[in-house]
């Protein structure tokens, strides 16, 4: 069996055509979910990009694989029974290659979060570039197809390629952004929403989107209005654009090889990104909606049918079962993932009634998703002004415009005692060690505790204004 897992980093579902976005943003990645299934309700259970691809690698909850955020209290990578290498609880690489499969990765994500656990279990690593993340598509490609043209016919190997360009900073040619000049833009914000998030929500943010030194030319360096936006937007989508042309090449040297219909085909990402939404632009730092809910395509020949669609609630860490399934294993009873093999074959299967989250790195949060509403149980405000309880209606407020927990009680109360029971089921299985998001409240969530490195930053590079207006505004908070 031959798998590609494209792994693609801060994509949001709703900037790709296969999921009704208006721009044609991911033709190559579209014709791939037509000959498969798309899964419309995946969510990474715990954001960022460390906490998330601890889970890719281990099949649990960060409540159990320990790693939250992404330095600090609460980083911390659990190795079951002391050495990782437990049957029960398998890291999903090793667990593969106990079915014979060739495991390679294409990925600087190691180097760049210095989480030495990910290199566990590879037969090959390559992390093709000294960047520590955000290598252009092009360069990913440079070091993928010749491997491909190399080892590509091969049997049995699990394929996979990291692509950084829907992440900051977007350092693509920028053609791919001005393409989407002129062009209608989302809605969402409009010019007031927009005022409104420059006046109350801090750091990457309305006001300023990043302290580096230099901001590509392909976004903005602040939102102040529409067309900062709109200009944030055309970079984003940029980066999928470009990102889905070199996805094109693959396929191509699949062709080329002639096997371009016997590969199975998995696309996702480790998180999804906020575009205004709380006030939090081009940004993944908080346990919500858009940045937990992630797209998920699968192309398995000989598994699933055309125009699949599976609307049920799954985690990333069920995608991991799956693959396990896929290729004859058995799901290690200590991991949380559950199969959806059923679903991929276009049978019927109930997935999940609920999904509980959490994010430790910018906030700290632990978060409900069911049919209609978003749960959000905010323990440390870190870096952002949340409500201590959030609850959106999803169905009917989609951009979460609106806190509606006063007014709902009694679902406020239900959605409390979900946290609690799930709480409750994880800690209290056999060898559970301490809950890691309590070690992030303790301190405060990475990024807070490094206030004063924000900016002593701004101050280094001119922006003395920003730097008193950040000071006076949550140092006594801090």
């Amino acid at each position: 069996m031959r798998i590609i897992y494209l792994d693609i980093d801060s994509l949001r579902p709703d900037h790709m055509g296969c999921y009704g976005y208006e721009r044609n943003t991911t033709p190559n990645i579209d014709a791939i979910a037509a000959e498969g299934a798309i899964f419309t309700r995946c969510y990474c259970a715990s954001s960022p990009c460390v906490p998330s691809r601890a889970s890719f690698m281990s099949g649990r909850f960060a409540i159990h694989h320990g790693a939250l955020t992404h330095w600090g209290p609460g980083y911390d990578f659990y190795y079951p029974e002391g050495d990782g290498h437990s049957e029960h609880y398998a890291f999903f690489t090793r667990h593969l290659r106990q079915a014979g499969l060739k495991t390679v990765t294409f990925s600087s994500f190691g180097d760049r979060h210095h989480a030495w656990w990910y290199f566990a279990g590879w037969d090959e690593v390559h992390t093709h570039t000294l960047k520590e993340g955000n290598e252009n598509a092009d360069e990913v490609n440079a070091a993928v197809i010749p491997w491909l043209q190399r080892h590509g016919k091969e049997e049995d190997y699990f394929l996979h390629i990291q692509y950084w360009d829907p992440h900051t900073m977007y350092t693509y040619p920028p053609e791919y952004a001005e393409q989407w000049n002129g062009e209608p833009a989302k809605a969402f914000p409009d010019e007031e929403t927009i005022r409104k998030h420059r006046e109350d929500v801090f750091p990457r943010s309305a006001s300023f989107l990043h302290t580096a030194e230099h901001i590509p030319e392909t976004m903005p360096g602040q939102i102040r209005d529409r067309r900062d936006f709109e200009r944030l937007l055309n970079g984003y989508d940029g980066g999928i654009s470009y990102m889905d042309k070199h996805v094109g090449e693959l396929l191509q040297t699949l062709r080329g090889l002639g096997i371009e219909d016997e590969v199975t085909f998995i696309i996702s990402a480790d998180h999804g990104e906020s575009m205004g939404e709380q006030g939090i632009y081009m940004e993944h730092a908080s346990a919500t909606e858009p940045v937990h809910h992630i797209p998920l395509i699968i192309k398995a020949p000989g598994i699933t049918q055309p125009g699949t669609v599976c609307d049920e609630f799954v985690y990333n860490v069920d995608v991991i079962a799956t693959i396990t399934e896929m290729t004859g294993l058995t799901v290690p009873g200590g991991w949380d993932g559950r199969s959806f093999m059923p679903a991929l074959r276009g049978e019927h299967w109930a997935g999940r009634d609920y999904l509980v989250m959490d994010h430790g790195l910018y906030t700290c949060q632990r978060a409900v998703r069911d049919r209609k509403w978003h749960y959000i149980r905010t323990y440390h405000p870190g870096l952002y002004r949340f409500d201590p309880v959030t609850l959106y209606d999803m169905e009917n407020d989609p951009f979460q415009l609106d806190n509606a927990a006063e007014r709902y009680p009694d679902i406020v109360k239900e959605m409390d005692h979900r946290i609690a029971l799930w709480t409750q089921e994880q800690l209290g299985q056999p060898g559970s060690r301490m809950d890691p998001l309590h070690q992030v409240i303790e301190t405060g969530p990475w990024k807070y505790v490094k206030l004063e490195d924000w900016v002593e930053r701004l101050r280094r590079e001119g922006c003395h204004e920003a730097a008193e207006a950040l000071m006076a505004k949550y140092a006594p908070v801090h």
